[in-house]
């Protein structure tokens, strides 16, 4: 390996090779470093973005499902050690929309891939190359970023496959850094953070050292308890739901809350309340449960689900129910 300084870059590395046990992921391959201190973690959707910065941050930043669009907001996650500091924002998986509200969501990942440092690229290592890796691919080779591409779900995968994957990877793009991992059971990620590492430049904090998510408290209540609700609906009902936290009040022991949850039908709102209840009480139960684990106090919550019809397709809806946050930053 040899280094050769540059003008354009910090560092420019060539005849790069890179090996793991039983998998051989780089092979005479270049790095060019540049200075950065936000890394984008993107991809499409299921690829494990959130379950990759929770496990970084070892602290749930960001929910988590099977449902696509489970992330709608650009998530700072930061995590600082004694000599360092990352921030990794987790996008909105990219997708083709259907309607106004997916536009917001793929307009959120492309601002927070233009305005970082360095792109995670993160695809399902399990998945072939396909249609919406290509979209992405595009997308990136416009920015001119250093690109690391994170190969996910390995544990998934047998090493004969894991090794023509990362090589299939490699040729169709020249990676920065390629680097397998499993988010789910944490495997890799020093390894990891040891590559983001590398694009971090001298300098302060951009952050307080506690500090562990650019959104407040309220924003990841509304979204645990969007969570449960993922979990427990399935079909048009996670895609079309958003939750508003109508008050909270606090005391020595206890918070109590009321939020409202808006669907764009009918029809929803009855299958959210569910026969005599059931549901609403299944998601407020398990929403009450996290959260008092999460403030370290006693919650009672109350749900009230509330229909917008057709919000998703409704620019000013959208905008006051937070999901587009560059505009309201324009405001």
């Amino acid at each position: 390996m040899k280094a050769v300084s540059q003008e354009k870059y910090v560092l420019e590395m060539t005849d790069i090779e890179k090996q793991f046990p039983g998998v051989k992921a780089l092979d005479h391959a270049m790095l060019k470093l540049r200075p950065g201190t936000v890394h984008a973690l993107m991809g499409e959707n299921g690829a494990g973005k959130s379950t990759l910065m929770n496990a970084l941050l070892k602290e749930k930043v960001a929910i988590m499902s099977d449902k696509p669009n489970t992330t709608r907001n650009n998530i700072a996650g930061i995590l600082t050690l004694e000599d360092a500091q990352y921030v990794f924002v987790d996008t909105p998986g990219i997708h083709k929309p259907r309607q106004q509200l997916g536009r917001v969501l793929n307009k959120n990942a492309y601002t927070a891939m233009e305005d970082c440092d360095v792109i995670g690229w993160i695809i399902d290592g399990t998945q072939s190359f396909g249609s919406g890796d290509e979209f992405i691919l595009n997308r990136i080779e416009q920015l001119k970023k250093p690109v690391i591409l994170i190969v996910n779900k390995v544990d998934m995968v047998k090493k004969e496959k894991l090794l023509e994957t990362l090589l299939g990877w490699q040729d169709r793009y020249n990676f920065d850094q390629i680097v397998p991992i499993s988010a789910l059971k944490e495997n890799n990620l020093n390894e990891l953070l040891d590559v983001f590492r590398e694009y971090l430049p001298e300098g302060g904090m951009l952050y307080p050292s506690e500090m562990k998510s650019d959104h407040d408290i309220n924003f990841q209540i509304c979204e645990i308890i969007r969570e449960k609700i993922l979990f427990k609906t399935r079909e048009e009902i996670p895609h079309s739901v958003a939750v508003l936290l109508e008050n909270k009040v606090e005391e020595e022991n206890k918070i109590f809350m009321q939020a409202m949850i808006v669907v764009d039908r009918d029809s929803q709102k009855g299958i959210l309340i569910g026969k005599q209840g059931k549901m609403i009480r299944s998601i407020r139960l398990a929403a009450q449960k996290e959260l008092k684990e999460k403030l370290k106090k006693n919650v009672e919550l109350e749900l009230y689900v509330r229909v917008e019809k057709n919000w998703r397709n409704q620019e000013q809806k959208i905008k006051e129910f937070g999901l587009d946050e560059l505009n309201e930053a324009n405001d």
